[in-house]
């Protein structure tokens, strides 16, 4: 029996929800974003008045100033979106027990058993867009397909409030025209290596040889000649399997330009007491830590390395974090954010007593760090802080355990 998939996108969901409770923004350019004056530095999600002048998730805030005059910027309401996202993976579980969130605005659904309770692909898709509009006040736009990257593919195609169908029959006349960025996974660096050799549609790439494909993207490019043909059988995950922590990690967008080693070592011991913090409350410890930099230009990079033991200490994840910064930054460019991220974890309780005397001056470290945890429990994070972070309030002022920012689904994977 052929699948039919779904993919649900919620449109311009951080946007739509804060015009919910104000109205008067609806026909106005709206993007929310951090703190303009603290330059906590990017759009976050924009609505259709600033999508038409130009602005795109992720632009800094100075960039979507001058690409629009009269946008306002409205700062984020988490608990918001993580409520009006619950709501409607409610609304999604009575059609079916197969959905597979992505950001909190998107959901793949397999309603292949469902079809002889709620009729065809298209007529759920219906039934959900009209429920979502009248119980959620959002529109929402929905592909229909039997494969996952086909789905999402026909959720983007037209918007807002839309279904959009695409076949195994006619996926070729739908799908094959578009640019080959807007296949999932095919990022902008992506594309523009493939337009180096004249790939530049979905069809250049589904017709292209899959194994030069893998010589110039590796596996990746395999999986995309895969997608590109309509061969993907990437299963949706059960929504009722609880999703296994993989990582842990924070970030954040510097009110200034990191210039000094000393502004770098402050922004990072910041991010790595919030980790180490998060880490201790899920009793994790990690053995990889993972950077990554974002200079003024806009590029970035990631860097990753293992720790000598595992642990979940400030002090080891902040060693590793600056270590690989040095030995990678080479550019000099001043840096505009950073990311910390605690990878490999594994559970505290499975960890086994040592003697040696690293892993014993680890030990007496992470008493000590889970005694400022409690201090700050108690009396709040700023009335414990190490004497570099005193240096400089300005960056120091984050309190990004408590305060960090969750981008869009589509922001962190472009």
């Amino acid at each position: 029996m052929e699948r039919v998939i779904l993919h649900s996108d919620l449109n311009n969901f951080y946007a739509s929800v804060k015009c919910l409770y104000h109205p008067s923004l609806a026909r106005k350019p709206v993007a929310v974003a951090g703190d303009p004056e603290a330059r906590h530095g990017i759009v976050l999600a924009k609505n259709y008045a600033a999508r038409a002048c130009g602005v795109a998730t992720g632009d800094p805030l100075w960039m979507a100033r001058q690409k629009c005059p009269d946008i306002l910027f409205v700062p984020p309401h988490y608990e918001l979106y993580m409520k009006y996202s619950q709501i409607a993976r409610e609304i999604y579980s009575e059609y079916t027990d197969q959905a597979e969130p992505y950001g909190l605005d998107e959901c793949w659904l397999d309603v292949t058993g469902s079809t002889h309770l709620f009729g065809d692909g298209k007529t759920i898709a219906d039934k959900l867009r009209k429920r979502i509009k009248a119980e959620l006040g959002v529109t929402v736009s929905v592909g229909v397909s039997y494969n996952k990257i086909f789905a999402k593919l026909g959720s983007d195609m037209k918007k807002p409030d839309a279904t959009t169908v695409i076949t195994k029959e006619d996926f070729r006349e739908i799908v094959w025209p578009l640019p080959v960025g807007d296949l999932l996974f095919a990022g902008p660096a992506t594309e523009k290596k493939l337009q180096k050799y004249d790939i530049r549609t979905i069809g250049d790439l589904a017709r292209a040889d899959r194994d030069f494909l893998h010589s110039i993207l590796g596996q990746n490019g395999v999986m995309l000649w895969i997608s590109a043909n309509g061969l993907d059988t990437s299963p949706v995950s059960d929504i009722a399997a609880k999703p296994l922590i993989k990582s842990i990690g924070n970030s954040t967008t510097a009110p200034r330009d990191l210039i000094t080693d000393e502004d770098i070592r402050i922004t990072f011991m910041v991010l790595c007491e919030s980790v180490s913090a998060r880490m201790r409350e899920h009793d994790f410890v990690c053995s990889t830590v993972q950077i990554g930099v974002r200079d003024n230009e806009l590029c970035s990079y990631e860097r990753q390395g293992r720790l000598a033991f595992p642990n979940r200490t400030a002090k080891s994840l902040f060693q590793k974090s600056f270590e690989l910064y040095k030995h990678s930054h080479i550019s000099g460019k001043p840096v505009r954010s950073l990311s910390v991220r605690a990878c490999n974890l594994s559970r505290k309780e499975n960890e086994q007593l040592s003697l040696l005397p690293e892993p014993a001056a680890i030990q007496k470290q992470e008493t000590l760090e889970h005694t400022i945890d409690a201090i700050r429990n108690r009396f709040g994070y700023f009335s414990v802080q190490k004497g570099l972070l005193l240096s400089d309030r300005q960056l120091s002022s984050l309190n990004p355990k408590e305060d960090h920012i969750i981008h869009p689904g589509s922001f962190c994977r472009n």
